[in-house]
């Protein structure tokens, strides 16, 4: 039973008319005394100022919202509010972040809930707070819009674009560890010398010269003219005037767009006649970055369906048909009505895991409406369905429909031949075709352009269709398994400089070659080699970590940096103790299945290896130094 009363009432960032209270916030990016991930740790108590309901009440009104969590019983006020946090926290957007814990102490309970990005989770407690506080005065709390204003917070985190945090959970699920590198602006995966590091879809090994030629719209699409594979005709311009000749020259309806942009900014379809193009252009125009120089596209407009298709590592993967946002009419609604109401679909809530974006009402939907005679104030006779832009942008509202089975074998075949023209991980094919399933040697096909940081959403989470699982082909380009993605690290939670110099030196006769990283309290060094120590104990951990030619970590932690700082890693191939606190423990607690254990308890000594574990006493000034370094040849 976790105790929640005190004996004196405690208030410390409570209210006097709360019956509850937090407090002691502590947030560890990593594996701590509470939990095996990063996570957010505080205090919980009564104040014994306003008396709680019954935990039965709360769970009455909470598993109103949250089903689930009404077949559930709890021990304790805290229990409940732990496990609602849990719950919150995933945000509505099926968040992986489901691990919590609590602790009693004679006066609170010292809850712990995982966690990303410290600022949303600290966010989620404070509103979860004020619901339970709400609920004991039975008042009602503007739900969705906290929830909306929590999503938009961790979509605004490093954290929180639809395919950062996609590759990110599915590394977690894959045990590939994965950290955030603030300096860089860059993701690692793996330790070391296994890491890769990128920023979305784009990554270290990664052409820059060919990610760079991919935005050069113009000259790619010479290149794959030269190579035989169908790109629509047309031209590059910088003036308007230009732009009428090309347009004269290669035939009406032409597409428009600025050479260099992304998401389909300043993209204009099916442009009809000269009125259409001036404002094509300006369009287009508006839409080229500041720092770049006047040149649009004006080319041939192909009638099809517009699609989006996916190779990784020169393989295909996965296509989507993007269609224009849509709305359909029920005799009494405006479109800007019907609009509204699709906005407010699950689907819709734009956050980095929803299926759809809202659908955006700009200039260039309202010229399309006027195309069709109508506009945002006209009602529609029931059941007719009106497209909203030409183009098919699923940032302005688009709806995405997988593909991946459609397509025709010629059509992977062409894909590929292109992708492996490229050093990219990821490449993006944009095409325009009647049907995917026809060959596009028989005509009506065209490749539009090439997107060397293409997003994946589209395919892990379509509108319309099954998933196809990116992230994994991604990442498993790199890893077949999180192991792939790990050096061997072997953790202390005692050892001085001297020590650990030895053992650095044990394992250099043996592997003469390596590299090895090790910091303990007095010091960081590579090989014998000393560096700086930072004062933040886990940004030395990062440095090593993030060396590229690392092939081994030997680490310290003690008993009171795991209390303050937790660990920056998880998972140990060798954990060594000597005379361990009741902290230090749980330095076992974060091992793999083939690691050994080796702990020291006055001259006693075990040793847990493969299931098996072996005891026996050290010799009169036998040195504990010889167990570990006997062992360590068993990890290496």
């Amino acid at each position: 039973m976790v105790q929640d009363r005190v004996a004196e009432p405690i208030r410390v960032n409570a209210r006097k008319t709360d019956a509850f209270d937090i407090f002691n916030f502590k947030h560890y990016v990593g594996p701590n005394p509470y939990l095996e991930t990063g996570a957010l740790v505080f205090d919980f108590t009564l104040t014994e100022f306003t008396q709680p309901l019954p935990v039965e009440d709360y769970v009455a009104v909470i598993s109103d919202r949250y089903p689930n969590l009404g077949n559930q019983t709890y021990d304790s006020h805290a229990h409940l509010f732990a496990r609602t946090l849990s719950e919150v926290g995933k945000l509505q957007m099926d968040l992986h972040l489901d691990r919590w814990g609590i602790k009693p102490y004679p006066d609170f309970t010292r809850i712990s809930l995982q966690s990303l990005h410290e600022r949303t989770t600290r966010a989620i407690v404070y509103f979860v707070w004020d619901w339970f506080e709400a609920i004991t005065r039975d008042k009602e709390i503007t739900f969705e819009e906290q929830i909306s204003s929590l999503q938009k917070r961790f979509r605004q985190s490093v954290y929180g674009g639809p395919t950062v945090y996609t590759l990110l959970r599915t590394a977690f699920h894959k045990g590939i560890p994965t950290f955030y590198l603030w300096d860089e602006g860059l993701t690692q995966y793996g330790y070391g010398k296994k890491q890769v590091r990128g920023v979305a879809t784009t990554f270290d090994c990664d052409s820059h010269v060919d990610s760079d030629f991919t935005t050069r719209k113009d000259d790619c699409k010479a290149f794959l003219r030269t190579l035989g594979f169908p790109v629509p005709k047309g031209d590059i311009v910088v003036t308007e005037k230009e732009a009428l000749a090309v347009a004269r020259e290669i035939g009406y309806p032409v597409a428009v767009k600025p050479v260099v942009g992304h998401k389909g900014i300043g993209v204009t379809a099916e442009v009809r006649d000269e009125y259409e193009l001036e404002s094509a252009f300006d369009r287009a125009l508006k839409a080229i970055p500041e720092n770049e120089s006047t040149r649009i596209i004006v080319e041939k407009s192909i009638i099809g369906a517009d699609f989006r298709l996916l190779c990784v590592n020169g393989r295909f993967v996965a296509a989507t048909e993007r269609r224009p946002a849509w709305v359909i009419g029920d005799g009494d609604s405006t479109i800007e009505e019907l609009i509204r109401e699709e906005n407010r679909k699950p689907g819709r809530w734009d956050t980095p895991t929803s299926a759809m974006s809202k659908i955006q009402c700009d200039e260039a939907m309202e010229q399309y409406l006027h195309q069709q005679r109508l506009s945002l104030d006209s009602i529609l006779e029931k059941d007719r369905k009106v497209y909203l832009r030409k183009v098919a942008n699923l940032s302005s509202g688009g709806v995405s429909i997988d593909a991946t089975r459609a397509i025709h074998p010629d059509n992977i075949i062409l894909v590929q031949d292109i992708a492996q023209h490229f050093q990219l991980v990821c490449l993006g094919i944009d095409v325009i075709a009647r049907n995917l399933n026809e060959s596009w040697k028989s005509g009506d096909f065209a490749i539009l352009e090439i997107n060397a940081a293409p997003g994946i959403l589209m395919h892990l989470n379509p509108a319309i269709g099954e998933s196809v699982g990116v992230p994994s082909h991604i990442l498993e380009t790199f890893y077949k398994s999180g192991t792939d993605a790990r050096i061997p690290i072997i953790t202390f939670n005692n050892i001085s400089v001297h020590d650990l110099q030895e053992t650095i030196d044990h394992i250099l006769l043996q592997y003469p070659d390596w590299t090895i990283g090790a910091v303990c309290r007095q010091g960081v060094f590579v090989n014998r080699s000393e560096k700086i120590l930072n004062k933040d104990y886990n940004a030395n951990l990062l440095t090593l970590l993030r060396n590229p030619k690392l092939d081994l970590l030997i680490a310290e932690y003690e008993g009171d940096i795991l209390e303050k700082d937790g660990m920056f890693y998880y998972g140990s191939n060798m954990v060594v103790l000597d005379n361990p606190t009741e902290t230090e423990m749980i330095l076992t607690r974060d091992v793999f299945e083939d690691s050994t254990v080796v702990i020291r308890k006055g001259d006693k000594v075990s040793i847990r290896r493969k299931g098996l574990i072996e005891e026996y006493s050290l010799g009169e000034d036998e040195p504990f130094t010889r167990v570990y370094l006997k062992e360590i040849g068993t990890v290496l």
